[in-house]
């Protein structure tokens, strides 16, 4: 016999029936049993305010995860450690590896399961746990590279919040996008490890003052000096977890570098940059464009390369972002 409750109240173990469509939330299905708090916290945060639960159907409760999101203040608790083996969610890979799924479904599944990926990843970034999520970032690749559909749908639905993690998975997937345009037919790209360089590209912001990364506003010139040090900091913990290949090298250290030597750490110019860097500058700058912040709403898509390509066209080789641009064309 079911019955109706607040989402406030779901429980490990409750067996659920979403009241919604496949459409408007991340699970593989609409009925199942709740096996992880995050699953709760997931339910909460796609609008769910009301839940059918099957008390017939429910299972013991086994499972205590809590995971803690980036709503909320992470300064009140301790980050959260976890074990390698739960860093990548089983969602993920049953969304990559489910041929059944529709592109449009599945794309959703894979971006929000990356999304859980990645803020555990930056809640606990040991080697181990750089390790792990460098097998899921390669499944997330190889899916972009073999289904063109589901690529093109994930393309349309980047978040627009600027949490790390966010921000990571948006400039991971766009910048595996753009490589997939560049590098088509080419195997002289490791495309594995170029993507673990561009979700990994902001590793290095593990290291930096939680304060300064979530300021609203402007930086003080100490701040910003700080704030500039990421790119050395995600070479370091690359480099202690014997995770520095060429490609991360290149992405970690260079994606803030511009076309024109107005970038760091180094102020590289022109072909001083690898193009493994140039893409990356590209992405971020457009996910950092389109991302709402405290300060400011967020952009769509055409205003964004309208202002990459009338203010900051200096800051990009201009034929990589002629190629950025045409990922757009038709979406």
């Amino acid at each position: 016999m079911k019955k109706t409750i607040t989402a406030h109240d779901l429980q490990i173990g409750m067996y659920v029936v979403l009241p919604v469509s496949w459409f408007k939330h991340p699970f593989l299905t609409n009925e199942f049993v709740i096996k992880t708090q995050d699953q709760i916290n997931t339910i909460i945060e796609y609008g769910i305010k009301e839940i059918d639960i099957d008390p017939g159907k429910g299972t013991p409760a086994t499972d205590t995860e809590h995971i803690s999101h980036g709503s909320e203040d992470r300064g009140s608790t301790p980050p959260k450690t976890w074990d390698p083996e739960k860093l990548i969610p089983p969602e993920l890979r049953e969304a990559i590896h489910d041929k059944t799924l529709a592109p449009e479904k599945k794309s959703r599944l894979v971006y929000h399961h990356s999304l859980q990926l990645m803020e555990r990843l930056f809640e606990d970034p040991k080697t181990e746990n750089i390790q792990e999520a460098k097998k899921g970032i390669s499944e997330i690749v190889d899916l972009v590279i073999s289904e063109d559909a589901t690529a093109g749908q994930l393309l349309k639905i980047t978040s627009y919040d600027f949490y790390t993690y966010t921000h990571s998975v948006n400039v991971g997937v766009l910048s595996i996008l753009l490589c997939k345009a560049l590098f088509k037919g080419s195997n002289a790209h490791d495309m594995h490890e170029l993507g673990a360089g561009f979700f990994l590209h902001d590793i290095g912001k593990t290291r930096v003052d939680p304060a300064i990364i979530n300021k609203p506003g402007k930086l003080t010139d100490e701040e910003m000096m700080k704030m500039r040090s990421h790119p050395y900091q995600g070479y370091k913990i690359l480099s202690e977890a014997n995770q520095l290949t060429e490609e991360c090298k290149y992405i970690v250290m260079q994606h803030h570098e511009r076309e024109d030597g107005t970038g760091y750490p180094r102020k590289l110019k022109g072909d001083e940059i690898h193009t493994y860097g140039r893409i990356g500058c590209i992405a971020d700058v457009y996910d950092a464009i389109t991302a709402e912040r405290s300060y400011k709403q967020k952009i769509d898509t055409f205003h964004a390369l309208k202002i990459m390509k009338e203010q900051l066209l200096h800051h990009f080789q201009p034929e990589l972002f002629e190629k950025f641009v045409l990922l757009f064309a038709n979406r």
